[in-house]
């Protein structure tokens, strides 16, 4: 485990593996309301990042808290795209199997390519095309529109996909000017103060396993924050991020286990299409860098 090459893919995995165990929180936590799970996830993450940053913030000042003045608009952008990304997420999870939310929730990847062009201007290579191509095919396999099964539970966890792609895109912006865990931080405030009073007023009082995966939602998701930036300090994120795949395969495995749920043979079929896209990119990149 002492060389680097190892230990990135590993503290990838792990945090892959931590946040299925949060979507399983998250579905697990049964008919409470899903504002009441994004309200737990961020508070046990601001509870998990704060008495860091403050830490920081003796030698680094107060802007390790607070953020520059000149990036705030972009981390409340940031803040609010990850926000709503979270809340259909969560949606998707209560209403498909977890490979199929955890598989839409991948496709954020693929809409980063096309957001970055749009608003930082990077360009969309000859070669992501066929690999968009094959995503959105997969797609429309794990959807399923104009099927027996309503499509709006799969629309809704792209959707969440496609906010989840312009909070990567606003943190792409910010590289290299605020501190990664300034930017969580922002993120799990300004969630938990928005999702606050409608978790309130939406309280469903939760049994014992209820309130155990509802902090397990939290724990987790802290957990998988913290190995994801773990992987990324030891490692390239195009080499390992192909890793972050495998999060798929813990989500249908631990469905499988606990509920005895697995994706019919459309949504397996769109998931190898997406995944032989990402791995296709992957390759790809690797052999252009």
């Amino acid at each position: 485990m002492q060389n680097k090459q190892y230990i990135a893919p590993f503290f990838m995995i792990i945090s892959s593996l931590c946040f299925a165990f949060m979507s399983a929180s998250v579905k697990q936590a049964g008919s409470l309301s899903f504002i009441q799970k994004v309200l737990f996830r961020n508070m046990v993450m601001v509870i998990a990042v704060l008495p860091v940053l403050l830490k920081k913030s003796v030698k680094a000042g107060n802007q390790v808290l607070i953020g520059k003045p000149e990036n705030r608009p972009k981390l409340v952008m940031r803040s609010l795209f990850g926000f709503f990304g979270v809340l259909c997420y969560f949606v998707s999870i209560e209403r498909l199997n977890l490979g199929d939310s955890a598989m839409l929730n991948k496709m954020s990847s693929f809409f980063v390519i096309i957001l970055s062009a749009i608003f930082i201007g990077d360009k969309i290579k000859f070669y992501h095309i066929p690999a968009l191509i094959a995503a959105f095919a997969g797609t429309l396999l794990i959807i399923k529109p104009g099927f027996d099964v309503s499509p709006l539970p799969a629309v809704i966890g792209l959707t969440g996909a496609l906010l989840a792609a312009g909070a990567y895109t606003s943190i792409a912006s910010l590289k290299g000017q605020e501190d990664s865990l300034t930017i969580i931080l922002w993120f799990s405030v300004i969630s938990t103060v928005i999702s606050l009073v409608p978790a309130i007023i939406m309280w469903q009082q939760p049994t014992g396993l209820e309130f155990i995966a509802l902090i397990g939602t939290g724990v987790f998701a802290a957990g998988g924050q913290y190995f994801l930036t773990k992987a990324y300090s030891y490692g390239k994120a195009g080499e390992i991020s192909i890793y972050n795949y495998t999060q798929v395969f813990f989500s249908v495995l631990i469905s499988f286990i606990v509920w005895n749920d697995i994706p019919d043979a459309l949504s397996i079929t769109g998931s190898i299409l997406i995944i032989a896209a990402a791995v296709g990119l992957y390759l790809k990149g690797r052999k252009t860098s």
